[in-house]
């Protein structure tokens, strides 16, 4: 998926970021990389974007396909601020391995290899595959407008943090933290067959889900975790629970 790189400066970049993203980037004063998401009041999944700092400048690499209607939203917050958004005319380089020098460990799971920006070469990584066993979420695929990102992951993956400040969609993200038990995720799954992403996963005749990105004889799932039974059924596809994840 290709990537958006913008460079964010001005004396409250920090801070403006603080106040609107789930993760806490003040561990970016010093070099460092933060994954984090941008959420609607109602909680709900509107952007996930890497946070670097580059000397005394931010990144922001975003997807794509969420990129301009992410800018206009964190224009609109802006306000008054002391942030400029400008494009940073780079590119980022991912692969696996030792990380080089320059480089940053990527946040959300060390299988997820490194990410570098600036002058570079990407390796060719089946990262569909890496996301697949370690159930990492991808945006436009896993994550989409309807996402709570608890269910997603997020937690697990390094993405949002419970001792920070206020943020955009954090009262109900803290809630279902803290006093609900969560009745659907994403989980690995068996699958043999293959289905469209976004095909409907059934079990017992009852609507148990969506399937997701497959691999190599797996899938990630968005369960309903009381109708995952053993067989599970997705267009022509047959699923089960994958206990070995």
């Amino acid at each position: 998926m290709t990537r958006t790189i913008w460079k964010l400066t001005g004396a409250d970049r920090l801070e403006f970021l603080q106040n609107l993203v789930t993760n806490d980037v003040t561990p970016l004063q010093r070099p460092g990389i933060v994954w984090a998401a941008l959420l609607t009041p109602q909680g709900k999944y509107l952007a996930d974007f890497f946070i670097v700092s580059q000397g005394d400048d931010l990144l922001v690499d975003i997807a794509d396909t969420i990129a301009e209607p992410t800018l206009r939203r964190l224009s609109m917050y802006k306000l008054r601020a002391d942030v400029q958004i400008t494009p940073a005319g780079i590119q980022v380089h991912r692969g696996i391995g030792p990380t080089p020098a320059g480089a940053f460990a990527d946040p959300r799971h060390e299988a997820m290899g490194w990410r570098l920006y600036g002058e570079g070469a990407s390796q060719d990584v089946d990262w569909d595959a890496i996301r697949v066993a370690h159930v990492v979420p991808e945006t436009g695929i896993e994550l989409t407008p309807e996402t709570y990102i608890l269910e997603a992951g997020l937690e697990r993956l390094h993405g949002v943090d419970f001792r920070k400040g206020c943020y955009v969609g954090q009262e109900v993200t803290a809630r279902m933290k803290h006093k609900t038990e969560l009745k659907k995720g994403l989980v690995r799954v068996a699958i043999d067959g293959t289905a469209p992403v976004g095909t409907e996963i059934t079990a017992g005749g009852k609507s148990a889900g969506t399937l997701f990105t497959q691999s190599g004889g797996h899938a990630i799932a968005h369960l309903r975790l009381d109708r995952a039974t053993e067989e599970m059924q997705a267009g022509d596809a047959r699923l089960r629970l994958d206990h070995s994840a």
